[in-house]
């Protein structure tokens, strides 16, 4: 017996099976909690370039000390999303493709970097970090992204 045999409904939003997004959520979470235990830091990914910035920037603001000391491990952090991805698309040979037109690749990139500016964080940093703090600002912002999603899903063809 299936979840998805007891829950029929679920397999609309799920024709794929259910299973892989589970896995992913554990892993990000776990990896999320690892970091926080560790270093005491919400992990994120909307200040890697804040942090990354303080590199290069001569503005107050990327020249502050939590950027430079937090750029070599957020620095760390965004490679092994990369290389896991990487390694994820050799170990199981599956190629993601989209048919999405570029443009609308940018505009929504756009869209969500400004969206993350304006929360204070991204949907790992609010959703997962956030909420497991229990961050009032983090309760508002993961419906918000959530609704904004459901409804721009409807909305685009």
């Amino acid at each position: 017996m299936t979840v998805l045999s007891v829950f029929p409904a679920l397999s609309g939003p799920f024709p794929n099976g259910w299973a892989h997004y589970l896995a992913g959520g554990v892993l990000i979470g776990a990896g999320v909690s690892l970091i926080y235990v560790a270093t005491g830091t919400a992990a994120g990914t909307s200040s890697f370039f804040s942090a990354q910035w303080s590199w290069f920037s001569r503005l107050s603001f990327f020249g502050h000390a939590r950027w430079r000391q937090e750029r070599f491990w957020r620095l760390a952090y965004a490679l092994g999303l990369i290389a896991g991805a990487f390694f994820w698309r050799m170990g199981t040979g599956v190629r993601l493709t989209t048919a999405v037109a570029p443009w609308r690749l940018l505009v929504g990139g756009l869209l969500a970097g400004f969206g993350t500016r304006l929360s204070g964080g991204c949907t790992a940093g609010h959703g997962i970090c956030g909420i497991a703090s229990l961050k009032r600002e983090s309760f508002v912002a993961v419906p918000v992204f959530l609704l904004t999603a459901i409804v721009i899903a409807h909305l685009l063809p």
